[in-house]
């Protein structure tokens, strides 16, 4: 095993340190004490001033037309206090690993232990859960956001040391896109959400209207998987200046709907999908529809039909019918339906509406309108389902691409959606039916979490919590003290992406660059690389030399991955230079735009031949109505789209709350990325999460501007920070995802969140038996003044009951 010794920290050689010696580093890079330094993250290239050691300032490192916030905190997210300072225990896990009493998760005291003692505790349960329970019994699923750079990919990691050690449980899908992701290879043959979509400058050039519906690209293009190339809202910026007709369909009049000035349309959440039959219906009964197309690029629009015209169920989908259940008037219907036809129309939809009861529906019913407008392949026309993602529209380079770090072939032996989580811990050996299949949860009786916040990331924060009691152990690398990290029995302190050194691509559908990711500071307290960890316990279990590729610190596996893209651009005449070169001038490799890339649209080749560029559906074409779907006889989800009542919505009978809460992601961070930086301050209300509320409802229930309110359900309270606005519908209230839990009493299942976290009033049911997808947006809630007296809220700060 490899300690970690006081090292860094004292005067004896670090995990890094030792091991590089081992493996023979060949390359070194030094810190820059004072000046500039090129590093990359999710929110973009940036350019970070370094005095004395220590970051003093950090800013765009490109040019860039619309301004991100987030890249101005890199300091903070270094020097917060709410580092994870040293390896952590629980007490109680502490005192009796055999019996750790996971009850007193989230409340219980901490205890410092040295790096050697953590990691054999972490060996220790690893060996006693695959005795006990085998190695389905660990959990690594660690879905979501970490940090950016192919090298320090700490899923990655977690799960090819898993992996060669013996296996783990893991997960299907993703909470952003679970139900479209699902649905979609059923409808067109592909995911589609994150896909590249008809490039911006032929919208720009082509497309007459423009829809953006449900989604607030302004907000998140601020934010990249890899790391941002910036581009997407620039293009929003010139869409404004465009002199196109842009419609926004959203209950909330957002950001990105004030900034280009559209005309606002505004459905009852949760009423997507009439509204599309609506238009539908109205464009098939006035022959305003492209029969050419769905005769010759689909398939069921004869099956189809018989719903959408009541001949099925006695319910007519027509524009009155829409009318009654969205809040939109029939004529609007009626308009928006001769407005998609006689104009090259693109559709671009987000996607919250598919994070919802029956989420599979909105996507296919929006495909399905596009097939009916038949634009679809043509330069400006039909839909996207990513505009609003990852700068996804952003022309493609002619690039090199980099590889990254790997499971090594190592899968998970059992696997289940994400969004089941938490019914998997409480319910092992159940089975569920989902997408066709029989599954059955593993029984679960250790958590290993990387890069993830899952204790905010998941809804029904009380249930959730419930769950994490379950597992015997859990075990969380995190550079903060989370949430998640709270609720853990030994947390292992994380470098953050500023002190360590990696590489990635920037753009994630443009590919323009290759940045270097440098290490701006020297790693703070006792925290190490995921790398080291999981070297540490490679060697503890005799996997060394195959995990690290041979012996290879964090600099081979750098110039490892740029040599692959070096072959790569020299095979295709690109310039590029050696690698060292690279490095040493800080300096990001650019690629040139390609005609290509300029010119691409999406599904053009489909459109052009169906017949030699068939989808990847079982009859080539777009399924309106798929035969795959209809043999699973699903009570929940229909062999067509279709308009399912939610479990909770404002057209309900007997509603168990009053407003409907919307959840969508914040400008200001990156899930829960970002929270404890002071950029928090731009945004805070009453010192918590703001939450927007119509003025017409503020008045009704004596809600001024500013004032502390309660949040609640029966599923938990929270406080929030009331913003008052005419931009948003009545009976609808947003209160941002990615909140800190914080509650009033640590541990306690069902205490008051001092912070307005969302996902405790959620409902945590699938979307249907489909996709088992999580349903963010369908929640019904209460509000009221609060008149309590509000405790400060501490979940940035250290845990009160520390060992050190």
């Amino acid at each position: 095993m490899v300690p970690m010794a006081q090292g860094l920290f004292g005067g004896t050689l670090s995990a890094k340190e030792k091991m590089a010696n081992v493996a023979g580093k060949k390359f070194t890079s030094k810190l820059v004490k004072n000046g500039e330094v090129i590093t990359g993250a999710h929110w973009g290239v940036v350019k970070v001033t370094v005095k004395d050691g220590k970051i003093v300032k950090s800013e765009s490192a490109l040019d860039r037309k619309m301004e991100n916030p987030m890249q101005k905190y890199i300091g903070d997210m270094v020097y917060t206090e709410s580092r994870v300072r040293y390896p952590m225990v629980r007490k109680s896990y502490l005192e009796n690993p055999l019996s750790p009493k996971p009850e007193l998760r989230g409340g219980d005291e901490w205890v410092r232990v040295s790096y050697d003692k953590a990691i054999k505790l972490i060996a220790d349960a690893i060996r006693r859960t695959r005795k006990e329970k085998g190695s389905e019994g660990i959990f690594a699923g660690s879905y979501g956001w970490k940090s950016s750079g192919n090298v320090h990919s700490c899923r990655a990691l977690l799960q090819r040391f898993l992996g060669m050690t013996g296996g783990f449980s893991g997960i299907t899908g993703d909470y952003s896109t679970g139900a479209s992701q699902v649905i979609m290879p059923y409808v067109v043959g592909s995911i589609e959400v994150y896909e590249q979509q008809t490039v911006w400058p032929l919208v720009l050039s082509d497309s007459k209207v423009v829809v953006i519906w449900g989604s607030n690209p302004l907000l998140t293009l601020r934010i990249s998987f890899a790391v941002s190339d910036g581009l997407g809202a620039d293009f929003l910026a010139q869409l404004k200046n465009s002199g196109k007709k842009i419609i926004f369909i959203d209950p909330v009049r957002n950001e990105t709907c004030k900034l280009l000035d559209a005309e606002w349309i505004a459905p009852v959440p949760h009423s997507d999908v009439p509204l599309m039959l609506g238009i539908m219906h109205t464009m098939y009964t006035t022959g305003k529809y492209n029969k050419d197309f769905i005769a010759n690029y689909t398939e069921g629009f004869d099956k189809f039909l018989p719903y959408m015209l009541g001949k099925t169920d006695g319910v007519v989908k027509d524009a009155a019918w829409a009318s009654k259940i969205s809040g939109i008037k029939v004529d609007v219907i009626k308009n928006l339906a001769k407005t998609f036809y006689e104009n090259r129309t693109m559709l671009m939809s987000g996607w919250s509406m598919q994070r919802a009861h029956h989420g599979e529906q909105p996507h296919w019913m929006l495909v399905t309108l596009a097939s009916m407008i038949g634009q679809i392949g043509l330069p400006g026309g039909g839909f996207g389902l990513a505009y609003h993602y990852a700068n996804s529209g952003v022309p493609t380079r002619k690039a090199a691409v980099i590889g990254g770090m790997n499971t090594a072939g190592h899968s998970a032996k059992v696997a289940f959606p994400v969004a089941r989580i938490a019914d998997a811990l409480l319910n092992p050996g159940k089975t569920i039916d989902a997408n066709g299949h029989k599954v059955t949860y593993p029984d679960i009786d250790m958590i290993y979490w990387v890069g993830g916040n899952p204790i905010v990331h998941h809804q029904n924060t009380n249930n959730n919590l419930k769950a994490w009691r379950k597992p015997h152990t859990v075990v969380v690398n995190e550079a903060y003290w989370t949430p998640t990290a709270r609720y853990a029995d030994i947390v292992m302190p994380v470098t953050t992406e500023y002190e360590r050194n990696d590489i990635s691509m920037v753009g994630d559908f443009s590919n323009i660059m290759i940045t270097p990711m440098k290490a701006l500071v020297k790693r703070q307290f006792e925290s190490v690389d995921d790398y080291d960890v999981f070297s540490s316990l490679a060697k503890e279990f005799g996997v060394y030399e195959e995990f690290s590729g041979g012996g290879k610190d964090e600099f081979g596996w750098i110039e490892e991955f740029y040599n692959g893209a070096l072959k790569q651009a020299k095979a295709q005449k690109i310039p590029m230079p050696e690698f060292k070169e690279f490095w040493e001038k800080n300096k990001p490799v650019q690629f040139e735009e390609s005609q290509e890339g300029g010119e691409f649209v999406r599904y053009a080749n489909f459109i052009e031949d169906p017949i030699l560029n068939p989808l990847g559906t079982p009859s080539g074409k777009i399924e309106i109505y798929s035969e795959k779907i209809a043999s699973f006889k699903y009570d929940d989800c229909r062999p067509y789209p279709s308009w399912f009542e939610p479990a909770e919505w404002l057209g309900m009978k007997n509603k168990p709350a009053e407003f409907h809460m919307v959840s969508p992601h914040s400008g200001y961070r990156l899930h829960s990325q970002m929270s404890q930086t002071k950029l928090r301050d731009v945004y805070a209300i009453a010192g918590r999460e703001p939450i927007w509320i119509n003025e017409e409802d503020a008045k009704e229930k004596g809600i001024k501007n500013g004032d502390l309110v309660r949040v609640f359900n029966a599923r938990g309270e929270v406080l929030a920070g009331a913003y008052v606005t005419k931009d948003i519908s009545r009976k609808v209230v947003r209160l941002s995802e990615g909140v800190w839990y914080d509650p009033v009493k640590p541990g306690k299942i069902g205490s008051l969140c001092k912070n307005g976290c969302p996902n405790i009033l959620t409902l945590d049911i699938p979307t249907s038996k489909l996709a088992n997808a999580n349903c963010a947006n369908t929640a019904l809630v209460n509000i009221e003044k609060y008149k309590g007296k509000a405790d400060p809220v501490d979940v940035f700060k250290q845990p009160k009951k520390m060992k050190v």
